[in-house]
């Protein structure tokens, strides 16, 4: 029997014992092309052997560029068949930064997707001395560059399967568990290693803690570079069987994801507010009969949904209530997005409102909040079902051990926690003298046990009067507004706490819309000053339920959502505050020094939009009313 403790032996497990079930599909000009086990099991084997043939050998690194591709997920596994690392760079990543991360990495074999992939590789060759082969799935884009350091995917293939049956399999070793199986890349920072091991328990943690079955489906959209897909796609689906469905690209994901059907979903918060804003949207754009349906729906819905999460029993009536509700509405509105077969869904990475974690619930979605640093391979904590404290992020998951630190610092203990860091080749550690890992964040265990994050323990602040603030806290706080969309506070050293504010499209459409003014552009809107007093209200019902320290003083209003430049900073709030606080330098300090006047705010693209972004004073007395969240 094959040992389970390694991701090829989970594959050729697999291709043993279910050979002939679907292991992968991808969708190729509208198509679904399926993979099965043993197709899986024999494409890795031959790419393994190519690669062994080109002289890859334990220790050595593979990385892959593009998004999610059957091919680019049997191209690590190929690697790590040798007991080498994967490791798979950002898709959207410039030139100079994917140098600077196959430098780090030395980088042996790259993988490209497509033109796009191996044109960025093309243009810093010359910069990678370690890099001796690159690989390209795109054959036409691969003839149009000769050169002995470049191969097509479908050679690469074939040098293996002639190489099959030569007596060169002997280097096919699958690795052992303590090896490190995969490199996840930070721009500007040094890698996380995962060992198999690290992957599998959390993978195997992910299994108690839910149900997941072989014959489930899920979708890869997540991206590879992304410890989310790296642990609910790659390394779940090889460790429970069931199959992985990878869109056709990113702009057809959620199209793909209706017809898919997943069993369960993993996004981050940026989706889920995505998906509750086109079934709200649906909602409101419809007959009167149907929007009058959902309003009734959602006033049944909305208790049942705090009874829930309270664990309170329910009546008789409100349970038919509840399932009248199901049926007629939430359930077709579910399938409409393809969120019918959900059974249930995890979010993480940044933090996610409680008011949108209740609204999603509110429709049926089983959705729960997990915490999971790429150094714990994605899994630490995860919400139980019922009764859910939304403002923890739940208890350990199973062979998880959390602590907090005199100091604060949230840390763990377990077969999750990583090797350390990659820097050149060498692993740098956080593990503490008493094998206890150092997450960096800022926490609480309440009295059940469930983990409360506050930050990152370099983000706290202490005004200068010597008072503390926690900047999540508050801009969680200020997300709960319907007018919000994202806020930043600052205050560090500072005698009060200002944020800067980003306006909801959706939100102040929808007071547009109640003032007499549908259809007006966001950017006239923010400059009204009932629009600000507006907001101001709603900082002022947020500052009610804050310490006085933590209260926002002044704020600005910005014209347009904060910008997040790469896939990365959308998953990532510490690099889209290192980003917005760079960008946003300016703003930030009229905060503090100028009450009043007008700045240059210039966009993605270079260009200057002239705005009004008058900072604003917030009277901090309690007002008597709540926020304006649905």
């Amino acid at each position: 029997m094959i040992p389970p403790d390694t991701l090829p032996r989970l594959l050729r497990r697999n291709a043993a014992g279910m050979g002939g079930q679907p292991a992968m599909r991808e969708k190729r000009h509208g198509i679904w092309q399926t993979l099965t086990w043993a197709e899986y099991d024999a494409l890795v084997r031959r790419l393994a052997l190519g690669l062994a043939a080109h002289g890859f050998a334990p220790g050595d690194r593979l990385a892959v560029m593009g998004d999610n591709r059957t091919r680019l997920y049997a191209a690590l596994l190929a690697a790590q068949s040798l007991g080498g690392v994967g490791m798979a760079l950002w898709p959207d990543a410039e030139p100079e930064a994917v140098a600077a991360e196959l430098r780090q990495a030395r980088v042996r074999v790259a993988v490209a997707e497509d033109r796009e992939q191996l044109g960025k590789l093309l243009a810093v060759k010359a910069q990678l001395p370690a890099l001796e082969l690159i690989v390209s799935l795109d054959p036409r884009a691969a003839r149009q560059h000769a050169a002995p350091w470049l191969t097509e995917f479908a050679a690469l293939e074939k040098t293996g399967e002639t190489a099959d049956g030569t007596g060169t399999d002997a280097a096919l070793g699958d690795g052992r568990p303590d090896d490190p199986a995969l490199l996840l890349c930070r721009t500007g920072g040094p890698g996380v290693l995962l060992t198999h091991g690290n992957l599998i328990a959390a993978a195997r943690a992910i299994a108690a803690a839910e149900t997941v079955r072989p014959e489930d489906e899920t979708l890869c959209w997540l991206p590879m570079a992304w410890i989310g897909d790296a642990l609910y796609t790659f390394t779940l689906g090889l460790f429970v069987g069931f199959t992985c469905n990878c869109p056709e690209n990113p702009e057809t994901a959620r199209r793909d994801l209706r017809e898919i059907g997943p069993s369960f979903l993993a996004a981050p918060p940026a989706a889920w507010d995505g998906f509750l804003a086109d079934i709200e949207d649906r909602a409101t754009n419809n007959t009167h009969l149907k929007r009058a349906a959902f309003a009734a729906a959602r006033a049944v819905a909305e208790p049942a949904e705090l009874r829930r999460t309270a664990g309170e029993p329910s009546t008789f009536g409100q349970r038919l209530g509840l399932a009248a509700a199901e049926r007629l509405v939430f359930g077709p509105m579910r399938d409409r997005v393809g969120l019918a077969r959900v059974r249930w869904a995890h979010t993480g990475g940044t933090p996610l409102a409680p008011d949108l974690w209740r609204r999603v619930r509110m429709l049926g979605i089983n959705l729960k909040q997990s915490y999971g640093p790429a150094e714990l391979a994605g899994i630490a904590t995860v919400q139980p079902d019922n009764p859910v404290a939304p403002d923890t992020l739940g208890l350990p998951a199973p062979g998880v051990e959390l602590r907090v630190a005199p100091d604060g610092e949230v840390l763990a203990r377990g077969d999750t926690v990583c090797r350390g860091y990659d820097n050149l080749g060498a692993a740098d550690t956080a593990l503490g003298a008493d094998g206890w890992w150092h997450t960096g964040d800022a926490g609480e265990l309440d009295q059940r046990g469930r983990l409360i994050v506050l930050d990152r323990m370099a983000h706290l602040g202490t005004l200068a009067d010597g008072s503390r603030f926690v900047p999540r806290t508050v801009e969680g706080r200020l997300r709960h507004s319907r007018l919000i969309d994202d806020a930043l506070v600052f205050g560090d050293g500072r005698p009060f706490v200002g944020a800067i504010i980003a306006p909801s499209r959706i939100g102040i459409a929808e007071w547009a819309a109640r003032e007499g003014m549908p259809g007006v552009p966001l950017a006239e809107l923010v400059a009204l000053p009932a629009l600000r007093a507006a907001i101001r209200e709603e900082i002022r019902a947020c500052n009610a339920v804050l310490p006085a320290a933590a209260q926002v003083r002044r704020f600005v209003l910005l014209d347009r959502p904060i910008d997040t430049p790469d896939i990365e900073s959308r998953l990532d709030r510490a690099r889209l505050r290192r980003l917005a606080t760079a960008r946003l330098a300016e703003q930030i300090e009229r905060l503090f020094l100028d009450p009043t006047g007008d700045t240059e705010v210039p966009d993605a693209g270079g260009r200057v939009a002239r705005a009004d972004l008058t900072v604003e004073e917030v009277d901090t007395t309690v007002p008597q009313r709540e926020p304006a969240h649905a």
